[in-house]
């Protein structure tokens, strides 16, 4: 599958928090760093994600925001 998303970022479900609607997902990142996505319980279910399963963020957003240090 090719997609225009321009933000790929390959990692392993580290784990999922199941809620009545939502269930929050980390995801371990191949630099080390860790993302966090609420996806519907559907969503979770519907791609059978696991703990350990890989798995590919694909992020979409019209403003992206930069912090440095003081």
């Amino acid at each position: 599958m090719r997609l225009s998303t321009r933000n790929q970022l390959v990692g392993t479900v580290a784990s999922i928090e199941v809620g009545s609607v939502m269930t929050i997902v980390k995801i371990d990142l191949d630099g080390g760093q860790q993302v966090t996505a609420s996806v519907t319980r559907d969503g979770v279910e519907e791609l059978g994600l696991t703990v350990g399963s890989k798995v590919t963020a694909l992020i979409k957003a019209t403003e992206v925001m930069l912090g440095v240090e003081d």
